[in-house]
Protein backbone atom coordinates (compact mmCIF):
# COMPACT_ATOMS: atom_id res chain seq x y z
CA UNK A 1 0.00 0.00 0.00
CA UNK A 2 2.54 2.37 0.75
CA UNK A 3 4.71 1.97 -2.44
CA UNK A 4 1.56 2.45 -4.57
CA UNK A 5 1.03 5.81 -2.41
CA UNK A 6 5.01 6.56 -3.62
CA UNK A 7 4.24 5.54 -6.74
CA UNK A 8 0.82 8.11 -7.36
CA UNK A 9 2.93 11.08 -5.86
CA UNK A 10 5.96 10.50 -8.32
CA UNK A 11 3.20 10.04 -11.20
CA UNK A 12 1.24 12.90 -10.16
CA UNK A 13 4.87 15.43 -9.79
CA UNK A 14 5.53 13.96 -13.40
CA UNK A 15 2.40 15.24 -14.45
CA UNK A 16 2.91 18.68 -12.69
CA UNK A 17 6.32 19.03 -14.60
CA UNK A 18 4.68 18.04 -17.85
CA UNK A 19 1.37 20.27 -17.65
CA UNK A 20 4.52 23.14 -16.45
CA UNK A 21 6.59 22.52 -19.62
CA UNK A 22 3.61 22.52 -21.52
CA UNK A 23 2.24 25.58 -20.37
CA UNK A 24 5.91 27.31 -20.65
CA UNK A 25 5.51 26.31 -24.39
CA UNK A 26 1.88 28.31 -24.98
CA UNK A 27 3.37 30.98 -23.37
CA UNK A 28 6.80 31.23 -25.50
CA UNK A 29 4.22 30.25 -28.80
CA UNK A 30 1.63 33.19 -27.70
CA UNK A 31 4.18 35.75 -28.07
CA UNK A 32 3.83 38.30 -30.66
CA UNK A 33 6.48 39.44 -33.35
CA UNK A 34 6.54 42.46 -31.99
CA UNK A 35 7.49 40.55 -28.58
CA UNK A 36 10.01 38.62 -30.32
CA UNK A 37 11.59 41.45 -32.26
CA UNK A 38 11.81 43.52 -28.97
CA UNK A 39 13.39 40.79 -26.89
CA UNK A 40 15.99 39.79 -28.96
CA UNK A 41 17.01 43.37 -29.51
CA UNK A 42 16.90 43.81 -25.90
CA UNK A 43 19.54 40.60 -25.62
CA UNK A 44 21.72 42.25 -28.62
CA UNK A 45 21.78 45.45 -26.58
CA UNK A 46 23.00 43.53 -23.14
CA UNK A 47 25.21 41.31 -25.42
CA UNK A 48 22.97 38.06 -25.22
CA UNK A 49 24.00 36.95 -28.90
CA UNK A 50 23.04 33.70 -28.58
CA UNK A 51 19.97 34.53 -27.23
CA UNK A 52 18.93 37.16 -29.26
CA UNK A 53 19.91 34.73 -32.43
CA UNK A 54 17.05 32.40 -31.08
CA UNK A 55 14.93 34.69 -30.40
CA UNK A 56 14.98 35.84 -33.82
CA UNK A 57 15.11 32.39 -35.55
CA UNK A 58 12.16 31.79 -33.58
CA UNK A 59 10.67 35.08 -34.89
CA UNK A 60 11.48 33.61 -38.50
CA UNK A 61 9.98 30.44 -38.02
CA UNK A 62 6.67 31.15 -35.95
CA UNK A 63 5.97 34.36 -38.36
CA UNK A 64 7.48 34.22 -41.79
CA UNK A 65 5.16 36.33 -43.32
CA UNK A 66 5.61 39.34 -40.34
CA UNK A 67 6.87 42.56 -41.38
CA UNK A 68 9.83 42.04 -38.52
CA UNK A 69 10.48 38.69 -40.26
CA UNK A 70 13.26 40.11 -43.11
CA UNK A 71 14.93 42.42 -40.37
CA UNK A 72 14.50 39.06 -37.75
CA UNK A 73 16.92 37.28 -40.64
CA UNK A 74 19.05 40.05 -40.76
CA UNK A 75 19.50 40.36 -36.98
CA UNK A 76 20.08 36.79 -36.20
CA UNK A 77 22.95 36.78 -38.79
CA UNK A 78 24.39 40.24 -36.78
CA UNK A 79 24.18 37.95 -33.47
CA UNK A 80 25.84 34.82 -34.77
CA UNK A 81 28.47 37.47 -36.11
CA UNK A 82 29.07 39.37 -33.01
CA UNK A 83 29.03 36.41 -31.09
CA UNK A 84 32.39 35.00 -33.29
CA UNK A 85 30.26 32.51 -35.11
CA UNK A 86 31.72 33.35 -38.63
CA UNK A 87 30.67 30.66 -40.39
CA UNK A 88 27.15 30.32 -39.09
CA UNK A 89 27.07 34.31 -39.61
CA UNK A 90 28.64 34.16 -43.38
CA UNK A 91 25.64 31.51 -43.94
CA UNK A 92 23.12 33.75 -42.54
CA UNK A 93 24.00 36.53 -44.63
CA UNK A 94 24.37 34.30 -47.23
CA UNK A 95 21.20 33.39 -47.50
CA UNK A 96 19.68 36.53 -46.78
CA UNK A 97 21.62 37.94 -50.08
CA UNK A 98 20.29 34.66 -52.00
CA UNK A 99 16.33 35.20 -50.40
CA UNK A 100 16.12 39.09 -51.16
CA UNK A 101 19.12 40.06 -53.75
CA UNK A 102 17.29 43.25 -54.25
CA UNK A 103 17.08 44.30 -50.74
CA UNK A 104 18.21 47.85 -49.83
CA UNK A 105 20.52 46.15 -46.68
CA UNK A 106 22.79 43.75 -49.67
CA UNK A 107 25.72 46.19 -49.90
CA UNK A 108 25.74 45.91 -45.99
CA UNK A 109 24.91 42.04 -46.17
CA UNK A 110 27.76 41.83 -49.16
CA UNK A 111 30.39 43.62 -46.46
CA UNK A 112 29.26 41.33 -43.54
CA UNK A 113 30.15 38.19 -45.86
CA UNK A 114 33.38 39.77 -46.26
CA UNK A 115 34.16 40.85 -42.64
CA UNK A 116 33.10 36.94 -41.67
CA UNK A 117 36.08 36.10 -43.80
CA UNK A 118 38.32 38.74 -42.58
CA UNK A 119 37.79 37.82 -38.87
CA UNK A 120 39.41 34.63 -39.54
CA UNK A 121 42.26 35.68 -41.68
CA UNK A 122 45.44 33.94 -39.76
CA UNK A 123 49.15 34.39 -39.51
CA UNK A 124 51.40 34.67 -42.69
CA UNK A 125 52.67 31.10 -42.26
CA UNK A 126 49.02 29.72 -42.42
CA UNK A 127 46.96 28.82 -45.72
CA UNK A 128 45.30 31.91 -46.88
CA UNK A 129 41.36 30.63 -47.36
CA UNK A 130 39.76 33.19 -45.83
CA UNK A 131 41.73 36.07 -46.85
CA UNK A 132 41.33 34.68 -50.26
CA UNK A 133 37.50 34.78 -49.52
CA UNK A 134 37.07 38.21 -47.67
CA UNK A 135 38.95 40.04 -50.99
CA UNK A 136 36.39 38.17 -53.38
CA UNK A 137 33.81 39.57 -51.56
CA UNK A 138 34.92 43.24 -50.67
CA UNK A 139 36.22 43.46 -54.26
CA UNK A 140 32.56 42.55 -55.44
CA UNK A 141 30.39 44.94 -53.13
CA UNK A 142 33.10 47.42 -54.38
CA UNK A 143 32.38 46.66 -58.43
CA UNK A 144 28.51 46.42 -57.53
CA UNK A 145 28.07 49.29 -55.28
CA UNK A 146 30.83 51.61 -55.51
CA UNK A 147 28.76 54.23 -54.13
CA UNK A 148 27.91 52.67 -51.05
CA UNK A 149 29.32 53.81 -47.61
CA UNK A 150 30.26 49.95 -47.10
CA UNK A 151 32.36 50.09 -50.28
CA UNK A 152 34.33 52.91 -48.61
CA UNK A 153 34.97 50.64 -45.76
CA UNK A 154 36.22 47.46 -47.80
CA UNK A 155 38.97 49.39 -49.80
CA UNK A 156 40.82 49.92 -46.73
CA UNK A 157 40.40 45.83 -45.97
CA UNK A 158 40.78 45.01 -49.88
CA UNK A 159 44.76 46.20 -49.05
CA UNK A 160 45.40 44.39 -46.03
CA UNK A 161 43.89 41.14 -47.84
CA UNK A 162 46.58 41.96 -50.57
CA UNK A 163 49.58 42.46 -48.20
CA UNK A 164 48.78 39.46 -46.37
CA UNK A 165 48.77 37.59 -49.87
CA UNK A 166 52.20 38.82 -50.79
CA UNK A 167 53.98 38.52 -47.26
CA UNK A 168 52.27 35.01 -47.23
CA UNK A 169 53.71 34.28 -50.83
CA UNK A 170 57.29 35.85 -49.58
CA UNK A 171 57.00 33.62 -46.55
CA UNK A 172 56.46 30.43 -48.47
CA UNK A 173 59.56 31.51 -50.72
CA UNK A 174 61.64 32.48 -48.51
CA UNK A 175 61.28 28.82 -46.81
CA UNK A 176 61.67 26.95 -49.91
CA UNK A 177 64.83 28.72 -50.55
CA UNK A 178 66.03 28.05 -47.21
CA UNK A 179 65.22 24.30 -47.68
CA UNK A 180 66.93 24.39 -50.82
CA UNK A 181 64.04 24.15 -53.22
CA UNK A 182 65.07 27.07 -55.58
CA UNK A 183 62.50 26.34 -58.57
CA UNK A 184 59.93 26.61 -56.00
CA UNK A 185 61.19 29.74 -54.34
CA UNK A 186 61.82 30.88 -57.55
CA UNK A 187 57.70 30.71 -58.50
CA UNK A 188 56.84 31.67 -55.89
CA UNK A 189 58.69 35.37 -55.71
CA UNK A 190 57.92 35.60 -59.41
CA UNK A 191 54.18 35.00 -58.91
CA UNK A 192 54.79 37.69 -55.94
CA UNK A 193 55.85 40.89 -58.20
CA UNK A 194 53.85 39.45 -60.84
CA UNK A 195 50.41 39.54 -58.53
CA UNK A 196 51.51 41.90 -55.81
CA UNK A 197 54.11 44.16 -56.81
CA UNK A 198 53.59 46.74 -54.71
CA UNK A 199 52.87 45.66 -51.37
CA UNK A 200 56.36 46.43 -50.19
CA UNK A 201 58.37 42.93 -50.71
CA UNK A 202 59.04 43.82 -54.75
CA UNK A 203 62.45 44.33 -54.35
CA UNK A 204 63.59 41.99 -51.77
CA UNK A 205 61.64 39.43 -54.10
CA UNK A 206 63.57 40.75 -57.25
CA UNK A 207 66.89 39.91 -54.92
CA UNK A 208 65.58 36.39 -54.47
CA UNK A 209 64.72 35.78 -57.76
CA UNK A 210 68.44 36.19 -58.87
CA UNK A 211 69.78 34.27 -56.12
CA UNK A 212 67.25 31.51 -56.81
CA UNK A 213 68.53 31.46 -60.77
CA UNK A 214 72.35 31.85 -59.38
CA UNK A 215 71.88 28.54 -57.47
CA UNK A 216 70.07 26.29 -59.93
CA UNK A 217 72.54 27.64 -62.72
CA UNK A 218 75.16 25.91 -60.36
CA UNK A 219 72.77 22.88 -60.13
CA UNK A 220 72.51 22.76 -63.96
CA UNK A 221 68.73 23.35 -63.56
CA UNK A 222 68.87 26.22 -65.94
CA UNK A 223 71.19 27.42 -68.46
CA UNK A 224 73.20 30.44 -67.43
CA UNK A 225 71.65 33.04 -70.18
CA UNK A 226 68.14 33.08 -67.92
CA UNK A 227 69.98 34.66 -65.43
CA UNK A 228 69.92 37.83 -67.32
CA UNK A 229 66.12 38.00 -67.59
CA UNK A 230 64.21 40.43 -66.35
CA UNK A 231 61.33 39.06 -63.71
CA UNK A 232 59.56 42.10 -64.14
Amino acid sequence: MYKTCIRLQIFSICLLYLFFLSACASIEEDKSPEEYMEQGTRQMDRGSYEAASESFQNLKDRYPYSKYALIAELRMADALYLSSEYDLAFDAYDEFEKLHPKDKNIPYVIYQKGMCNFEQMTTIDREQRHTHKAKAEFERLVKRFPDSRYAERAIPHIRKCFIFLAEHEFYVGHYYYKTAKYQAALARFTYLITNYPDMGQHYEALEYIRLCREKLVMDGDIPPDETMEDPE
